[in-house]
């Protein structure tokens, strides 16, 4: 019988033949990840009676939520989760000088095809770009797993998503998921395997698709996935940490839909408050008057999104009343941006760049938003108070359309600037 990518890799782990969607493995992932909640897993895992975590080495810890500490209570947090590393003798343990968990553990070779990864996260959709099968799952299960190293999951539906065509000048990864989210929905992938497929997506780089996988989340999806290639093979040389072997879906594998898009013409394209799937071309939104742009997070905080927002920036200014915050992702990508010459861009055209973390995506510290302010995020969420304030607004949009909107003060076309 053939079979989707999803069927595939459960029918591996639970060593099985086959199995159909809607069948309930219990299952040991071969990775768990977890971040600054990992405090409250702790002690919902010493609440189970639990002495010692079941595999020290497949559990990793990155601190990047609010990091520097905003207060004592975050302060207090961290504490918790060092004592227990120790404690624990947890070898995968990134403190607040690494970055973004979802960045951290791609660069440092957790994800890579045919791994089954979990996450207390519900962005761990983003290690679908590497081949494996990643979702988000609650604390609770995550403290369960620390002290079982097992879980039950559902085998899911699944849907293919063919990107067919070129993506035009100024439109990226971000706008093509909007696009596909404005059209499905939030719920229109509610439980379902998305395999990412097609022509343009063959074309996209690996940052590329983990964009796609990243905001699979944003459709209710469980997971989203692109298949292997030569492109990933290369990007996995010298940190893929184990052997590996790729997984892809029969030819003929059955799915619940299969929706087909060419981008060939699209247009920039931008999230409006309070949901991601509230989605409009720029076209529509162009002269809206911004007080604040952050260009970062685990969406969009690599070096490519870096490369283009200075591609824009050079010679220009921030406009004059506008904020422009910049968040790398993580330490390695800072470093490549400081050496490339990128990071004095961005200054220079008067932006602040930050340390990496989440910063001002969930609205814990660093650039929350004020009542009645008005932020352009190249984040995956714009939920009424997602940064801090209910009477704030964020707008979601590419890296671009971000750098071109800071200069004017207002949401921009970037398609100016790229000529």
């Amino acid at each position: 019988m053939s079979q989707t990518f999803a069927q595939k890799i459960f029918a591996k782990k639970g060593k099985r033949k086959k199995v159909l969607p809607g069948d309930i493995l219990t299952l040991s992932p071969d990775r768990v990840l977890s971040h600054d909640n990992s405090a409250d897993i702790s002690q919902k895992f010493t609440s189970l009676g639990a002495g010692r975590v079941w595999d020290r080495e497949k559990i990793v810890i990155v601190l990047d939520h609010c990091v520097p500490a905003a207060d004592y209570r975050y302060a207090t947090n961290h504490k918790v989760i060092r004592e227990f590393v120790k404690d624990q003798g947890i070898t995968n343990f990134f403190d607040l000088h690494w970055g973004i968990c979802h960045q951290v553990f791609s660069e440092e070779g957790f994800a890579f095809p045919g791994q089954l990864i979990l996450g207390a996260d519900s962005h761990t959709t983003t290690y679908g770009a590497f081949g494996a099968f990643s979702t988000g799952i609650g604390r609770s299960e995550m403290a369960a797993i620390w002290a079982s190293g097992e879980i039950w999951l559902r085998v899911p539906e699944s849907i293919r998503i063919n990107i067919e065509g070129t993506l035009p000048l100024g439109v990226y990864s971000k706008d093509v998921i909007l696009h596909i989210i404005g059209d499905l929905k939030a719920d229109g992938a509610l439980y379902h395997s998305v395999e990412f497929a097609g022509e343009a997506v063959r074309e996209m780089g690996i940052s590329d698709r983990m964009v796609l996988c990243n905001m699979a989340a944003e459709m209710g999806a469980k997971n989203g996935v692109v298949e292997p290639d030569d492109k990933l093979k290369d990007w996995l040389k010298g940190k893929a940490k184990g052997e590996y072997e790729s997984i892809s879906a029969d030819p003929d594998a059955h799915y619940a839909k299969v929706y087909t898009y060419d981008i060939s013409h699209l247009s920039p394209q931008v999230a409006c408050p309070h949901t991601v799937d509230n989605v409009r071309s720029i076209e529509e939104l162009e002269g809206k008057p911004l007080d604040q742009v952050l260009i970062g997070t685990c969406t969009n905080g690599r070096i490519e999104d870096l490369e283009v927002a200075a591609h824009i920036l050079q010679g220009r200014k921030v406009k004059k009343g506008t904020r422009l915050l910049i968040f790398p992702a993580s330490w390695k990508v800072y470093k490549e941006a400081l050496k490339g010459g990128i990071v004095e861009a961005l200054v220079e055209s008067g932006a602040l760049v930050m340390n990496p973390g989440c910063g001002p995506c969930l609205g814990a510290h660093e650039g929350a938003l004020a009542p009645g302010e008005v932020c352009l995020s190249t984040a995956n969420r714009n939920f009424q108070g997602r940064m801090g304030c209910k009477e704030a607004e964020i707008y979601l949009s590419s890296p671009a359309t971000a750098a071109a909107s800071a200069v004017e003060g207002r949401i921009t076309d970037p398609r100016k600037f790229l000529g």
